[in-house]
């Protein structure tokens, strides 16, 4: 397109987005990525609409003048976004020019992962604080009680937000806690506990996984005292072999086992096998039995706070993404509650989150990266849901 300053371009920022995605208001983006890379991973939710148009469409529309007609048929007011917030840029001013209600998304795509939204909410124990990165669904946790905190599931993106709101409630974190070995996102378990004086936690079985720096390990059954309350550690395999839950009051973190409106997928670990479909099917078994048996047996009304979210997945009437054990009920009926129905919803294919090979091997340890590789390696959905 042409030279124009877009210094002035009407712009939305990443926060005030997600607001109205969250609120439920009916959002409609102009994507200019190629398509491949809308249909990998876009802006989502309950009411969000997506019309990929190519950038190189609009610079030839603004030689001929026809910028708006691309649009036309795209409800306003739009938002027009890119990778990095330029070309969208560019767009939105072109458009406003011709009389377009039209934004762009400040700093694109990379502004949207950069960034993280919370919710506070309490139990019988003390507080939990839920982060939500709209980008992709990651749900991570801050556990507060009386002058101090446990951090779960830590984005290392992040590290320095669980730290600062810590403190914003007089606490100090004492633990940080992966509930299993992540595979979507790089862990902040290490980063935290270097910028704080918190204990990078791992559940027992990570050993067996491969993980070679030193961690506590946490082993079904253990409590964490801190503050004036304490987790205790609930054994979850399924998604994972080592997956376990962190029991908070009245409340279950139960990592990825299941979601508001689904359940985890158990194949992922089973690709680091020499039998990866026997192990996915051992996997499969063993993520049905914890559900049947280890959450089902809890009281109907628990709540249960899950590490992801799917786009369209409802908030609680608290603002949190979690459900019940009632809910639960209500998903295992629609996977299949009988063994075998199970076991062939959860296996079925879907694909994999991007690059997880390799952010298992730095989530174990295996392999060092610098912050912008991390980041990077984990843009994209984190799909480890069966919905």
């Amino acid at each position: 397109m042409t030279s124009q300053d877009v210094s002035d371009a009407p712009t939305v920022a990443p926060r005030v987005l997600a607001d109205r995605v969250a609120r439920g208001d009916d959002v409609a983006i102009v994507d200019l990525r190629n398509r491949d890379e809308v249909d990998e991973w876009r802006i989502d939710g309950p009411n969000v609409t997506v019309e990929q148009v190519p950038y190189s469409r609009f610079v030839q529309a603004q030689v001929t003048g026809d910028v708006a007609d691309l649009v036309a048929d795209v409800p306003e007011p739009l938002v027009v976004v890119c990778a990095a917030g330029e070309a969208s840029a560019e767009v939105a001013n072109a458009l406003a020019e011709a009389g377009v209600d039209a934004v762009h998304l400040e700093a694109g795509m990379e502004g949207w992962a950069r960034l993280i939204t919370s919710v506070e909410t309490e139990t019988s124990a003390g507080t939990i604080v839920q982060y939500d990165r709209p980008s992709s669904g990651c749900l991570s946790y801050l556990l507060v009680s009386g002058d101090e905190a446990v951090v779960v599931d830590p984005l290392r993106a992040f590290t320095d937000r669980y730290a600062r709101d810590a403190s914003d409630r007089n606490a100090d974190i004492a633990y940080a806690i992966d509930t299993h070995v992540h595979a979507d996102h790089v862990s902040g378990v290490r980063d935290v506990a270097r910028g704080t004086d918190a204990q990078p936690v791992l559940p027992e079985g990570a050993r067996e996984r491969g993980l070679t720096y030193g961690a506590r390990p946490l082993a079904a059954g253990e409590t964490l005292a801190f503050g004036d309350a304490a987790v205790r550690a609930v054994g979850l395999p399924g998604h994972t072999s080592e997956m376990t839950g962190l029991e908070f009051g009245d409340a279950v973190l139960v990592g990825d086992s299941v979601f508001v409106d689904g359940v985890a997928r158990p194949d992922l670990e089973a690709q680091f096998d020499d039998d990866p479909e026997a192990r996915a099917l051992d996997l499969a078994e063993r993520l049905h039995r914890t559900i049947t048996e280890q959450l089902c047996s809890l009281p109907p009304t628990t709540r249960l706070f899950p590490g992801h979210r799917s786009p369209d997945a409802p908030r609680a009437d608290d603002g949190t993404f979690s459900t019940t054990v009632a809910d639960v009920h209500d998903t295992l009926d629609a996977v299949g509650r009988d063994r075998a129905a199970f076991v062939d919803a959860v296996l079925s294919e879907s694909p994999p989150p991007k690059n997880y090979r390799r952010i298992v091997d730095v989530n174990l340890g295996r392999e060092s990266i610098d912050d912008e590789t991390a980041f990077e390696l984990e843009l994209g959905p984190n799909n480890c849901a069966v919905n």
